[in-house]
């Protein structure tokens, strides 16, 4: 399957990403990795993004696209992917069809994570992170340290992010909203949309994704 995977920041892309590339046999195509790894091995499309991000400007579309482009030509995404992070704007989305469609491919479906704002908001800004070791993450709801503001594991201050703030996550959200979530709208249009509740354990939302998907690829 070819799929993309689109949510809020806080809904859980990464993490269901993970587990449902795993589950289908297909690479997990994350917007980050594909930087890291291009800019880590010095590509022509590495070096470019480097420039515009050195220079503290936002890498233009035709940069992200040709790096999505080249790593879905790969030999281990011949029988699918899954898309996390891109298309972030209508214009990407209308590219990547173009690039499907110039190798007679299409997406089968894109998984809509649909998270209440507010909830989005509590999971980010309760973060709180181990300053000695950033592995150890804790949460003021749903995982709370022993002592408040000390690490369980290793006895490291515990401390949150400044783009965890509340400030700042209702920030990230709007930029989803204006910038993002239009693609749902251009995709339903196709008849791609699946949308399911991101709330719950990991798994359950790992199961009702898988569920979805197979009633997806059933109707394709």
């Amino acid at each position: 399957m070819r799929i993309v995977l689109v949510g809020p920041p806080g809904a859980g892309k990464g993490t269901q990403a993970a587990f449902l590339a795993q589950n289908l046999s297909i690479p997990h195509i994350s917007t980050g990795d594909l930087f890291r790894a291009n800019i880590s091995k010095q590509t022509e499309l590495g070096k470019l993004a480097k420039s515009y991000m050195d220079a503290g400007n936002l890498v233009p579309d035709e940069v992200t696209i040709g790096m999505a482009k080249d790593r879905m030509e790969q030999p281990d995404a011949e029988n699918g992917f899954l898309l996390d992070g891109f298309p972030r704007n209508v214009s990407q989305a209308e590219a990547l069809d173009e690039t499907l469609q110039a190798e007679g491919m299409q997406l089968d479906a894109v998984l809509d994570l649909e998270v209440p704002e507010e909830e989005v908001v509590k999971r980010i800004a309760g973060r709180r992170i181990c300053r000695q070791d950033s592995a150890h993450v804790f949460h003021v709801s749903y995982k709370a340290p022993k002592q408040e503001g000390v690490c369980d594991v290793c006895g490291g201050e515990l401390y949150q992010r400044d783009d965890d703030s509340e400030e700042t996550v209702r920030t990230r959200l709007e930029v989803y909203h204006t910038q993002t979530e239009p693609i749902i709208d251009y995709y339903k249009a196709q008849g791609l949309v699946v949308t399911i509740s991101a709330l719950g354990k990991v798994e359950d939302v790992t199961a009702r994704a898988m569920e979805a998907l197979k009633r997806e690829d059933d109707v394709a």
